[in-house]
């Protein structure tokens, strides 16, 4: 697997477009980002205020620029609008993985089949382009809601990782593993979005 950093990577569907994340990014997120402060509540950081928006996107900058994390801003073509973020993280072209994962979207598009659109993209390119053998998925063992949207798409369920990830307030949260790999992927993704 050979995942690049420098390149400029951009997913596009009929339904979405993934770009990477920028600074200018920021008045476009602004609004999904301080709709609902609790959009965030089962995840290390919060975006719900302009302060807390640019750090997050700076430190996801940074991330890349260290090739940890590649993440991307969500726009929502059938909407006209941006409607949050997602991102590639804990990648290693050495072992054939990475993660899909820190995806948040403004709740106004949540069970729209937005979600369903994006992990599509960053699958069929994880799988399709990359040659990734395994992509893995965590979440909070608390957010069912995020549980049952990787279950839909395929993931598997691997176990819980005990007080894995310390939050903003300071809990320490168990996550969830799943994960889909490539032989799984030929099989499903002619139906992934049927």
């Amino acid at each position: 697997m050979n995942f690049n950093f420098e390149t400029d990577i951009i997913l596009e569907n009929d339904f979405v477009l993934l770009m990477p994340l920028a600074l200018t990014d920021i008045e476009s997120l602004l609004p999904v980002a301080t709709t609902d402060p609790g959009l965030l509540q089962y995840s290390p950081r919060l975006v719900h205020t302009r302060e807390l928006l640019t750090a997050y996107i700076e430190k996801a900058i940074a991330l890349r620029n260290g090739q940890d994390r590649y993440s991307y801003s969500i726009y929502n073509k059938s909407a006209k609008c941006y409607a949050g973020s997602t991102a590639f993280l804990n990648i290693s072209n050495e072992d054939e993985r990475l993660e899909i994962g820190a995806t948040w979207i403004d709740k106004k598009y949540q069970g729209t089949g937005l979600n369903r659109h994006c992990k599509y993209l960053l699958l069929q390119y994880a799988f399709d382009t990359l040659l990734a053998n395994r992509v893995a998925f965590m979440t909070d063992e608390r957010n069912i809601q995020s549980r049952k949207a990787i279950e839909k798409i395929g993931g598997k369920y691997e176990g819980i990782l005990r007080e894995l990830t310390v939050l903003y307030d300071g809990f320490k949260r168990n996550s969830v593993s799943y994960s889909i790999l490539k032989q799984e992927w030929e099989i499903m993704k002619h139906f992934f979005l049927s």
